[in-house]
């Protein structure tokens, strides 16, 4: 199995709504009222962007959560396995890991979550039942999306394409 160039790391993929509820559904509602106290998103220091084949690391008061997409429709969810004071070796990248590296991120650092929501897409087209998992604040959101066999990231709120599923 791949570990994206991180130790440790071991992607457990899901694909629907249903077998992301089923496996993490609970411990993803309950991430609810806790503090965003670090994102962390793995760097390129060549070209000075995000690198967005690594995961994306959502800490709650020591609650992390580390959230990968992949294909069309691969998800992985896992928690605190992600250690990212340590290095990322990915042949030919220099990379690292950087916390808050978007201003967007710095602006939801210290806030409150206010719930967890899966955005299923409803569309006729390969992202037809593709899930995206987004953090709702008072001030904003930040979700992580499939981007075509990598993360994206978007501050906006749900598209008209997307049905939100809340999580409690």
């Amino acid at each position: 199995m791949f570990d994206f160039g991180i130790r440790g790391y071991q992607p457990s993929w899901l694909n629907g709504r249903g077998e992301i509820v089923g496996e993490h559904g609970t411990r993803l509602g309950a991430l609810a009222r806790r503090t965003l106290t670090t994102a962390w998103m793995v760097w390129d220091l060549q070209d000075d962007e995000w690198f967005s084949d690594c995961p994306v690391l959502f800490d709650f008061d020591g609650e992390q959560i580390e959230i990968n997409h992949q294909k069309f429709d691969d998800l992985s969810l896992t928690w605190n396995t992600i250690d990212p004071t340590r290095p990322v070796r990915w042949p030919d990248f220099d990379l690292e890991w950087r916390p808050d590296p978007l201003p967007e991120l710095r602006a939801l650092r210290g806030l409150c979550l206010t719930g967890v929501e899966l955005l299923e897409w409803e569309t006729r087209d390969l992202a037809q039942g593709n899930v995206d998992v987004s953090f709702v604040f008072e001030a904003g959101r930040a979700t992580v999306f499939n981007a075509l066999d990598e993360n994206g990231l978007s501050f906006e709120p749900p598209g008209p394409n997307q049905r939100p599923h809340a999580l409690r």
